[in-house]
């Protein structure tokens, strides 16, 4: 995809947004909030993870230390507010860049797995804590507030926060972008790639390590600070390991490679989320299986995969590449549905809350939809090595066309 046509996707893709609560009840709106949260988180930790290669386990600390920072500014001076409503979240920014500044300076002492468990350890650390520290963090209850009206807008309605929200992630998403233009962003690659090369050449990798990390947890304490315009409460929960984990397994399936990789996979398991837990206790077993299948089959994430299709398509043509793609949805969806079938009777049959026996039919039919599944996997395997070698043919081994001598 050229620059021209990805300008126009991302102008089309911000006036979407900007529609979305013409065209959305409430309910789903507060998803779509979610979902802007999300993405916003995503890209801050991609920062660190993808830019600079640095694996954190613990970045839920940042993002709870940014929701309680602006909690507490929210109800500042008897509940006026430090801050007008709009700029709430720079309390965020400012309390996620300051003890993010504090732990990188500890945790990127060491590098790889060292440095992963020691951002684990800070997380747990402040998850430990806090019901403990109940002026900071309120205990078991959580701090609460209200959002104050301001600049001739109460934020009252789920519209008026979409918006603000909306706002705020579309300027820190430039911001971020921006950021990997910058010498900073372009040196971060470098300590993925060769930090004993910058070293060598002169720079230090510490101090680099550091500013990288606190830009990361800055941009976390923003997206903390929005979850709580949204919901007027924080509480400790926002420190919890899975907080953590989510952001990592929404920044791979997304893809790291790729600026809004990890936007699209947080949009993606946020509505995943809210589409599917109503339906199944066992959503979180589905979101795992579906991480494993990306690590080992897309390890680029979906962004990576949309690349290569692109790819494809300008190598072959998109009349060619058309069955393929019939045939892969058609595999995807027969492999999802027999995933379903046999995860959901596996629970009916097991689940402690009443067991119920299920027809051997349904068991055979979700084998057999599983078992297709797999023959269209490895059809469209054929199929694109089938495109692949006819690429490869020299010209004059090809056939001649109708009507040219031979």
């Amino acid at each position: 995809m050229n620059r021209r046509s990805l300008s126009t996707a991302l102008g089309l893709g911000v006036l979407l947004l900007v529609a979305l609560p013409f065209l959305l009840s409430q309910g789903l709106l507060n998803a779509a909030i979610q979902m802007l949260i999300a993405a916003l988180f995503a890209c801050a930790y991609n920062v660190l993870c993808g830019q600079a290669g640095m694996l954190s386990f613990g970045h839920a600390a940042y993002f709870g230390v940014g929701a309680f920072a602006t909690i507490h500014a929210m109800n500042a001076f008897a509940g006026t507010g430090l801050l007008p409503t709009p700029l709430l979240p720079l309390a965020g920014a400012a309390a996620g860049l300051v003890i993010g500044a504090i732990a990188g300076w500890f945790a990127t002492q060491r590098t790889g797995t060292y440095f992963a468990m020691i951002t684990l350890a800070i997380a747990e650390l402040l998850h430990s804590l806090a019901p403990h520290l109940k002026s900071l963090f309120g205990g078991e209850a959580g701090v609460s507030g209200m959002r104050m009206p301001s600049l001739g807008v109460t934020f009252g309605s789920t519209t008026q926060v979409y918006y603000l929200v909306l706002a705020w992630v579309l300027a820190c998403l430039a911001l971020l972008y921006f950021f990997t233009r910058t010498p900073l962003g372009r040196l971060a690659l470098g300590l993925r790639e060769n930090s004993h090369r910058l070293a060598f050449l002169g720079y230090d990798v510490h101090k680099l390590g550091v500013m990288v990390f606190a830009i990361s947890a800055m941009f976390s304490g923003i997206a903390g600070g929005l979850q709580v315009l949204n919901n007027e409460a924080a509480n400790y929960v926002v420190f919890d390991a899975a907080v953590s984990a989510a952001v990592v397994l929404n920044t791979y399936i997304g893809g790291t490679k790729v600026f809004l990789g990890p936007a699209l996979g947080a949009a993606l398991m946020t509505f995943f989320g809210y589409a599917v837990s109503d339906l199944t206790r066992s959503w979180l077993l589905y979101q795992g299986v579906l991480f494993v299948l990306v690590m080992m089959f897309m390890p680029d994430g979906l962004a990576g995969l949309a690349t290569k299709a692109a790819a494809l398509r300008r190598r072959h043509g998109g009349a060619a590449l058309l069955p393929v793609l019939l045939v892969a949805l058609a595999a995807g969806a027969a492999c999802s549905a027999g995933v379903a079938g046999i995860v959901e009777s596996l629970h009916r049959t097991f689940s402690p809350d009443g067991r119920a026996p299920v027809p051997p039919l349904a068991w055979a039919g979700a084998i057999a939809l599983l078992a297709a599944g797999a023959a269209l996997v490895w059809t469209v395997r054929r199929l694109l090595a089938r495109l692949e070698g006819r690429a490869d043919r020299p010209a004059a081994a090809l056939p001649a066309a109708e009507g040219e001598p031979a």
